[in-house]
C-alpha cells in the first residue's frame, strides 16, 4: 500500500529536520574548532612569573602595545602575547631553523632537513646565547617564560587551527614543546638566509658557464653598476687612517664611532686576519679592546683595492665546465627548497630613506621604509608596542615598531629619541669552494686535511628517522653531501681537476665537492643590536648598535629628534686574499681563504649630508673608489634613482609631508620601460593578428610609464616584456633566461643601442626589429586569448595578481585546506623594480612574487602624524577578524595611526587586558 502525501511530507519534513540539526552541529563544532585558539584580549589573566602587573592595548586592528614596569615583565608579556597571535608560525619557524620540518610534515620534507642540518643553523644559534651580553639573555629568557606560559596546559587545537587541521593526518606532530631562547635566536639564520646576498648569482654565473657562454659572454649579463646615471647610497668614498670618509663634503661626514654602550667598541668581526672562514672563531676578536684593527688585518686589506675590476687575477680559476656542473647541481638543491625559507629573487630588496626636518612640514625629520618579501599570511611583520611604564635606567624600553614572532624586542621603528629602518645591503658574504676531496681529507695547499664530521638524526612523522652524516672543510658544510645536492656526488665522480685548476686526465683517485663559506655561520652578536637599537637615545647609542649588528649585513637609516638623519652599513663582510667571490673558488688552494672581516670604521656611513636626504634601495652603497669589495651584484638602482628624484622634487615643492612619503611609496612608474618603449614604437609590425599587434603598440605612445592596476599599456609593456627576454636570450635555456628585473633593464638598454650584437641572433628571430615584433605579436596574442580582442580592454591588474600564501598549508595541494588558511586574490599595481615593488618572474608569469611586506613613516617632530601598515594583520588565526584585516588599505596605498604615548594608545584602544603576577 502507498503512502499517503502527507505521510510522505512528514518524513521529509523529519529528515530535512535531521538534517538541519545535523548541519547545525556541524558547524558549532567547525565554528568551535575555528575559535577556540583566538585569544582572550579583554579582561584579567594570571601570568606566573611576573613581579607586577602588565597591561595589554588593542586597537581596533588587533594591534598591541604593552606596558610592564620592567624589563622581565615586559619581554615576558611580549613573548605571552605573540604567542596567542602567532604560535603556530612560530613553531614551524623553530622547526624549519632546526632542520625539523620532517617531525611535523612528513617524509616530503626530509630532504629540506638534510639541507638545513648540514648548514646547521640551530647548532650556530646555540653557541651564540652565550657570546651575548647579560640583559640581551635576560630579554630571551623572559620572553621564552611568557611563551611557556600561554603554551602551558594547551593542546595543539587551543594553540592554532593548524595544529587541528594537521591533526586529522593522523601523523601529525606531537605534543607542542616548550619555547627556548635558542628557538629565537635560530630565526636570525632564516632571516639572514632570506637576505644572503649573491649567492644565486655566484650559481648562475657558473651555470651559464657549463651551457657553453664564455666568460666575457656572462660577464655582458652582469654589466658594472651604472653610478653615472644612478647614484650610490654614499657617492664616493674613502678610507682615510681606518675611518671610512664620504666622497665629497656635500655628501656630509661620518662622525667617528662611538664607544659601544655596553663597553669597549669593537669592530665587527675582524677576526684577527684568521685564514679559512670555518675558522674565524665567530664574532669580533674581543681581546682587541680598542675597536683597532690588527696591522697584519690591514696589510691584507689592501690586497683587495682592485677588487672591482673584473680582470683575470679576479677570476677564479676552475674550467668553467667543470664549475658550472657542480655549482649548478647546488642551485638546483636551492630551487627545491620552500620558498618560506627564502626564494632568491631578483625583485628581493627593500625601500628606505630619510629626509632632514629643514625639508619637513613638521620641522622634524621623515623616515620611511618598506622591506620586499613574499607574500606570506600571515605576514612575517607583527606590530607591536613595548613601554616601560616609567622609562629609566632600570627600564629603558619606551618603543614600538615592527617585530618576529618569535624575537623579542622590535626590529624596525621608533622610541621617544629616534627612529631606524633597514633595506638589505646585499654584500658578498657567501663563497662557494670547490673541494678535493681524498678520503676523509680535503686537499688544501697539496696537504690532506680531515673533515670535521658529525652524524643528525631527521624524525620523520609517521615513519622511522633517517640518519645522514654531515662533513665540513675549512671553509664551511659540504653542501654537495646533503640529499638536495645528490647530483654533485654524482659530479665529484667525474671531475677531471687537478690542484691548481686545470683540467686534465688523471687524478681519479680524488672526488669534488662544493661547500659553503657563510658569516651566518659563524655565531654573532645581532640579537644584542636588536635591544640596543630599541633603547638608543641618540646617534652615539645608534652606532654603537650598528656594530654589533653582524648577520645579515644591512643599510640602516636614523633619524632623531635632535633633527639629525644618518645612514651605517654595519655587518661582518669577508676580506678575500685572492679572489673575488664572483665565482666557484678553489678551495684546494688556500690564497682564496678569507682573511678577516673589513671593520666597521671602515664601513660606508654619513651623517647629515647637505642636500637633507638619504636613500637606501638596494642601490650600490659606494662609489667605485671605496677600497674593499662590498659586491658586484647591486640592485642596478632604477628604484633607488626614482625615489631620489621624487624627493628631490618634494623637497623642491616642500615642505614634506607624511603624505608625500606614502605617494612615494605607492609610485607605479617603471624607469625600465623609458630605454624600450622608444625602439618598440619604431619597429614595424604590419597587420599581424588583424591590427591587434599595431594596435596595442600604440597604447604605449601616450603611455606615462606607470603601471596601476588599471593600466592597459602597463599589462600591453609587460607582456612584452616577457616574451622579449627567453627570445633575445635564448642560449641561457628555458629556466635561466634574463631576469625581469633592474639587470634586465640595464643589459637590454645596451643592446637596443649595439644592434649588431650576437645577441640579437636567435633560433626564432634574427635582429632588432624581428626580435621585437616577435616579442609583441607574442604578447598580443597572449593577451587576446586570455583577457579579450580589444586591447584597450586589457588591464594590468588582471595579469599580476597576488595571493596571500599560508607559509605551509597554503600550498597543501588540497582545495578546501589551502581555502581556509589562504587570503584572497587580489590584482595589483607596480611591478618588478618599480618604487612599489611588486615583483614577479618572466619565465612563471605574472603572479607577484614578493612585496613590500609592510609600509612605515615615521615623523620625528610630530609622532601623532606617522602611519604605517602591514600587509595582512596582527593575528595569526585564520578567520579571525585581524587575519587579513589590513590587506585592502595595503593594496589601495592606505595606512593606519602609529599611535606613540600611552595617552594616545588609550584612545586608540578597544581591548584592554590585564596580565597578573
Amino acid at each position: 500500500m502507498a503512502a499517503s502525501p502527507v505521510r510522505w511530507k512528514r518524513w521529509g519534513l523529519r529528515v530535512l529536520a535531521a538534517l538541519a540539526v545535523v548541519l547545525l552541529i556541524a558547524a558549532a563544532l567547525a565554528t568551535f574548532t575555528v575559535r577556540q585558539s583566538f585569544p582572550q584580549v579583554n579582561g584579567e589573566i594570571k601570568l606566573p612569573g611576573l613581579d607586577n602587573e602588565a597591561t595589554v592595548y588593542r586597537d581596533a586592528n588587533g594591534i598591541p602595545q604593552i606596558y610592564a614596569d620592567t624589563p622581565g615583565d615586559l619581554f615576558q608579556a611580549q613573548g605571552y602575547v605573540h604567542a596567542q597571535d602567532r604560535f603556530w608560525q612560530m613553531d614551524v619557524n623553530r622547526h624549519t631553523t632546526a632542520g625539523r620540518l620532517a617531525e611535523m610534515f612528513g617524509p616530503g620534507q626530509v630532504d629540506t632537513d638534510a639541507w638545513l642540518r648540514t648548514m646547521g643553523w640551530r647548532r650556530v644559534a646555540e653557541q651564540e646565547y652565550d657570546l651575548l651580553a647579560a640583559d640581551t639573555q635576560a630579554n630571551l629568557d623572559s620572553y621564552a617564560d611568557g611563551v611557556n606560559a600561554y603554551l602551558k596546559g594547551k593542546e595543539g587545537g587551543e594553540v592554532s587551527l593548524e595544529y587541528a587541521v594537521l591533526g586529522l593526518t593522523g601523523s601529525g606532530p606531537g605534543p607542542i614543546e616548550e619555547w627556548t631562547a635558542v628557538d629565537s635566536l635560530a630565526w636570525l639564520k632564516a632571516m639572514a638566509w632570506d637576505l644572503r646576498g649573491n649567492m644565486s648569482d655566484e650559481i648562475d654565473r657558473a651555470g651559464l658557464l657549463s651551457r657553453g657562454l664564455s666568460r666575457e659572454q656572462v660577464e655582458e649579463l652582469y654589466p658594472d653598476y651604472p653610478e653615472d646615471e644612478h647614484a650610490p647610497i654614499v657617492p664616493g668614498g674613502s678610507v682615510e687612517d681606518g675611518e671610512f670618509v664620504p666622497g665629497s663634503a656635500a655628501d656630509g661626514a661620518a662622525d667617528a664611532p662611538a664607544p659601544d654602550a655596553g663597553g669597549a667598541a669593537t669592530d665587527s668581526g675582524t677576526g684577527g686576519g684568521t685564514k679559512g672562514p670555518g675558522d674565524q672563531g665567530g664574532t669580533a676578536d674581543k681581546s682587541d679592546e680598542d675597536g683597532e684593527p690588527d696591522k697584519d688585518d690591514k696589510a691584507d686589506r689592501g690586497e683587495q683595492a682592485d677588487k672591482h675590476d673584473k680582470g683575470d687575477d679576479a677570476r677564479a680559476p676552475l674550467p668553467p665546465r667543470a664549475a658550472g656542473a657542480a655549482v649548478g647541481a647546488v642551485g638546483e638543491g636551492l630551487a627545491d627548497l620552500p620558498a618560506s625559507l627564502g626564494e632568491a629573487s631578483p625583485d628581493l630588496g627593500s625601500n628606505s630613506w630619510v629626509v632632514s626636518g629643514e625639508h619637513t612640514e613638521s620641522g622634524g625629520p621623515l623616515l620611511a621604509n618598506d622591506p620586499h618579501l613574499g607574500p606570506a599570511i600571515p605576514s612575517v611583520w607583527y606590530q607591536t608596542g613595548l613601554h616601560c611604564t616609567t622609562v629609566d635606567e632600570s627600564c629603558p624600553y619606551d618603543v614600538s615598531g615592527y617585530t618576529f614572532p618569535g624575537l623579542p624586542g622590535v626590529v624596525i621603528g621608533r622610541n621617544a629619541d629616534v627612529a631606524w629602518g633597514f633595506t638589505n645591503l646585499g654584500p658578498d658574504v657567501t663563497d662557494l669552494y670547490l673541494e678535493r676531496i681524498e678520503g676523509d681529507s680535503a686537499v688544501v695547499d697539496g696537504e690532506k686535511e680531515p673533515l670535521e664530521t658529525r652524524t643528525e638524526t631527521i624524525e620523520v612523522a609517521g615513519e622511522d628517522p633517517v640518519e645522514i652524516t654531515v662533513r665540513s672543510t675549512r671553509h664551511g658544510p659540504l653542501m654537495s653531501d646533503a640529499a638536495l645536492g645528490g647530483d654533485l656526488r654524482r659530479f665529484g665522480a667525474k671531475a677531471n681537476v687537478d690542484g691548481k685548476g686545470a683540467q686534465v686526465d688523471t687524478a681519479r683517485d680524488a672526488h669534488y665537492g662544493v661547500s659553503l663559506a657563510w658569516t651566518a655561520l659563524e655565531p654573532g652578536r645581532t640579537a644584542d643590536a636588536v635591544f640596543r637599537l630599541n633603547r638608543a637615545t641618540g646617534y652615539a647609542d645608534f652606532r654603537a648598535a650598528a656594530r654589533t649588528f653582524e648577520v645579515p649585513a644591512q643599510n640602516l637609516v636614523y633619524a632623531d629628534t635632535d633633527g639629525s638623519i644618518a645612514y651605517q652599513a654595519p655587518g661582518r663582510i669577508p676580506v678575500r686574499a685572492k679572489g673575488d667571490g664572483r665565482w666557484p673558488a678553489p678551495g684546494w688552494d688556500s690564497d682564496y681563504d678569507w682573511d678577516g672581516f673589513i671593520p666597521f670604521k671602515e664601513l660606508p656611513a654619513v651623517r647629515d649630508p647637505e642636500r637633507g636626504y638619504i636613500v637606501t634601495a638596494n642601490q650600490a652603497a659606494v662609489g667605485a673608489d671605496y677600497p674593499h669589495m662590498l659586491t658586484s651584484d647591486w640592485d642596478y638602482g632604477y628604484r633607488s634613482q626614482r625615489i631620489d628624484d621624487l624627493l628631490a622634487d618634494a623637497i623642491a615643492d616642500g615642505p614634506v609631508t607624511v603624505a608625500d612619503m606614502g605617494r612615494i611609496q605607492m609610485d607605479n612608474a617603471n624607469a625600465g620601460a623609458r630605454a624600450l618603449v622608444p625602439h618598440l614604437l619604431d619597429t614595424p609590425v604590419g597587420d599581424r593578428l588583424g591590427g591587434r599587434v599595431a594596435e596595442a603598440r600604440d597604447l604605449l605612445a601616450d603611455w606615462d610609464f606607470r603601471q596601476d592596476a588599471g593600466s592597459a599599456p602597463a599589462a600591453f609593456y609587460n607582456a612584452t616584456w616577457r616574451h622579449l627576454l627567453p627570445l633575445l636570450f635564448d642560449e641561457l635555456g628555458e629556466n635561466t633566461s634574463m631576469d625581469g628585473s633592474s639587470r634586465g633593464f640595464l643589459v637590454v638598454a645596451g643592446l637596443l643601442e649595439d644592434p649588431d650584437s650576437p645577441w640579437w641572433d636567435g633560433a626564432e628571430a634574427s635582429g632588432p626589429d624581428h626580435v621585437l615584433a616577435l616579442a609583441m605579436e607574442r604578447a598580443a596574442e597572449e593577451l587576446a586569448e586570455e583577457h579579450g580582442g580589444d586591447p584597450a580592454d586589457w588591464r594590468w591588474g588582471e595579469l599580476h595578481t597576488f595571493t596571500p600564501t599560508h607559509q605551509t598549508l597554503g600550498t597543501s595541494g588540497i582545495g578546501p585546506v589551502e581555502w581556509l588558511f589562504n587570503g584572497d586574490t587580489v590584482p595589483s599595481a607596480g611591478g618588478s623594480s618599480t618604487v612599489n615593488a611588486t615583483g614577479w618572474k618572466v619565465d612563471k608569469g605574472y603572479e607577484v612574487d614578493w612585496v613590500p611586506s609592510m609600509r612605515m613613516v615615521l615623523d620625528l617632530g610630530e609622532p601623532a602624524d606617522s602611519r604605517w601598515v602591514d600587509l595582512t594583520g596582527a593575528s595569526g588565526h585564520a578567520f579571525h577578524p585581524a587575519y587579513g584585516d589590513q590587506t585592502e588599505l595595503w593594496q589601495r596605498g592606505a595606512t593606519l595611526p602609529m599611535p606613540f604615548g600611552r595617552a594616545s594608545v588609550r584612545a586608540a584602544a578597544e581591548d584592554e587586558l590585564t596580565l597578573h603576577p
